[in-house]
């Protein structure tokens, strides 16, 4: 009864082990791969747990077995095998366990994919070709934090809404805007334009003090940017659609998905840009109900501190930014 209780335990303790087991390949060229199994193990008990590649690699005797302190490592040589890309791997007998096993792959070009097998899937289909780190629904989200952080790009935005006004006229400045900068994200993202991208981002500055300018007290009121704001927004979005494209390129598109994730980071763009506005109206629609009210008629506050605070910081950034074109490379 002793000996049936103590395998008892062992074999409840080995079916709840939680340490990860690992499955490493090295890619080697087209049809080779080296591929290691590392499994804990407890003792002699080690559970049953057995890695399979859908094209049959793994089923042959291992060139290498060996036991160590606490685990058990197993290493296949393939050549001549089936190519690794649309291969399923799965890990037998985990879906009856605690664990989970860390899936490694180094290809040939030397990039590394790390996956994590569970017992709630434990299988997965290799795609090698796809970006690490990054699928393609996330170009949503980048889209979005990339506008929400582009500090430059919203002060445009935001001198286009103090020089409109909240009304349709913004809506069409703004939709022209879109349409412009979509257009040279499309283009340049897919590599049919490129500019240097210092000039670009100068170019951006200067959008930005041209706005303020026309937003300074004693402009004239006839000017084009306010008879027809949408042109001048349409414009000015062509410059920033190729600095969309500049951060876009920093982070890559996937090879196999691109048309896909550039239309992801577009929209992500726009809800960035939505929702700064709607929270800018919404701020000021605060102020004007709040005992606050009174500040918006102070021409000092309403008028010059709005246009001086915009045109001193883009300034500052154009002087900074062709400093840079200038004195460095694009």
């Amino acid at each position: 009864m002793t000996i049936l209780l103590w395998l008892a335990a062992a074999g409840v303790a080995a079916a709840h082990e939680v340490r990860p087991a690992l499955l490493q390949i090295v890619e080697r060229g087209p049809h080779a791969y080296d591929v290691t199994w590392k499994q804990p193990a407890m003792g002699e008990m080690v559970i049953h747990l057995s890695p399979h590649l859908s094209g049959g690699a793994l089923e042959a005797e291992p060139a290498a077995q060996t036991a160590e302190a606490g685990f058990v490592e197993k290493t296949w040589r393939v050549r001549n095998g089936l190519a690794l890309e649309g291969q399923t791997v799965s890990i037998e007998g985990l879906a009856e366990t605690v664990t989970d096993v860390l899936l490694r792959i180094t290809t040939a070009d030397g990039r590394q994919i790390d996956e994590v097998l569970k017992p709630s899937a434990p299988a997965e289909t290799l795609a090698l070709a796809k970006p690490s780190g990054l699928a393609v629904p996330a170009y949503l989200r980048l889209g979005v934090e990339h506008i929400l952080t582009g500090f430059d790009h919203l002060l445009f935005v935001l001198g286009l809404l103090l020089l409109i006004g909240p009304s349709w006229r913004l809506v069409k400045a703004i939709s022209a805007f879109t349409v412009a900068h979509s257009l040279t994200l499309a283009l340049a993202a897919l590599g049919y334009i490129a500019f240097p991208s210092a000039v670009i981002e100068a170019l951006v500055a200067l959008s930005i003090v041209f706005v303020a300018c026309e937003l300074a007290p004693g402009r004239r009121r006839d000017t084009l940017s306010r008879r027809k704001p949408w042109l001048i927004a349409f414009s000015f979005g062509l410059l920033h659609g190729m600095a969309f494209a500049g951060a876009l390129a920093q982070i890559g598109l996937p090879a196999k998905a691109a048309p896909q994730a550039l239309l992801l980071f577009n929209l992500g763009v726009e809800i960035g840009q939505l929702i700064f506005i709607a929270a800018v109206l919404g701020l000021l629609g605060l102020v004007r109900r709040s005992p606050a009210r009174g500040l918006l008629a102070r021409p000092a506050l309403a008028t010059w501190a709005p246009a001086y605070a915009i045109g001193g910081l883009a300034a500052f950034w154009l002087i900074e930014r062709v400093a840079a074109a200038v004195g460095g490379p694009a």
